[in-house]
């Protein structure tokens, strides 16, 4: 029998078990077999990813080992980097409250906010099809019904459908179809909007590699690109998530894209425990 010490966390419902690294070598597992022991919500504790924090990176002052639910790897996510970034700094792995992160995506910058929320710089969205990666139009047929949509990378793959009808409908129903649609080589987050201003919206995600979960970051901040470049909001956004709001910032625009993108929000610890292998 092998106990290891485990913290979880959550940011707007996106919850995530947290394992420093001496702990999770006590295991003997692979990284993606101890995502999916951890994250089953029936027999592990349950959460939407695995997060391991890395030392010793030599251009950054951390990195991080980043799993789905599934065992899969992300490239980002937006709400685990905030629940990260509180971690690192309460847990002294770094001693101040804006530092540098090694992640698949590139290099990200949490800060602590004197407010208690986080600001991430989440980088610069990818807009070019082939780094998405996505091979396909404009419009996407999903079972019965035609998409138009504006795929977005944050690092990871994202299809941004803007509708009037209910986010959450579109996201149970075409979310899992659209997720592994032909048009997305690396399968993709799918976000369903709804503009209830030029500074509001409602989005719903269905998750590569997760399904339906309350919040995603980098979802948000996708969508957000997504409304600017289709002129329907402004550049800074309340992102309203089936978790809770957070708060997106973009100054770019159809004709100029290069800008970074900031993410603003909360992360909240749930418990600390011991879990029995």
């Amino acid at each position: 029998m092998k106990t290891i010490k485990i913290t979880k966390m959550q940011g707007c419902g996106n919850d995530f078990v947290i394992v420093d690294y001496p702990e999770y070598e006590k295991t003997g597992l692979k990284m993606d077999e101890l995502a999916l022991k951890l994250c089953d919500r029936h027999y592990g504790i349950g959460a939407d990813g695995m997060i391991i924090p890395k030392t010793g990176t030599e251009k950054t002052d951390l990195g991080w080992y980043f799993y789905n639910s599934d065992g899969s790897t992300a490239q980002m996510c937006g709400n685990g980097m905030r629940c990260f970034a509180k971690y690192a700094y309460d847990n002294k792995f770094v001693n101040k409250k804006a530092f540098s992160v090694e992640t698949l995506a590139g290099v990200i910058r949490p800060e602590l906010l004197e407010n208690g929320l986080i600001k991430v710089n989440m980088g610069k969205p990818i807009l070019d099809d082939k780094k998405i990666p996505f091979w396909g139009e404009r419009k996407l047929i999903a079972l019965d019904k035609e998409f138009d949509i504006t795929p977005v990378s944050m690092g990871n793959p994202h299809c941004v459908v803007i509708t009037q009808d209910d986010p959450m409908e579109l996201a149970q129903k075409y979310g899992p179809v659209i997720e592994k649609h032909e048009y997305f080589p690396e399968k993709t987050n799918t976000e369903f909007v709804k503009v209830k201003s030029e500074i509001e919206i409602d989005m719903r995600v269905y998750e590569r590699g997760c399904g339906i979960t309350l919040a995603c970051g980098t979802g948000a901040c996708a969508s957000v690109v997504a409304c600017v470049l289709n002129n329907l909001t402004e550049n800074k956004v309340k992102v309203n998530l089936l978790g809770g709001p957070v708060f997106v910032e973009w100054q770019g625009s159809r004709g100029d894209a290069n800008h970074d993108i900031f993410l603003i929000g909360s992360a909240n610890y749930s418990f600390f425990a011991q879990y029995i292998l």
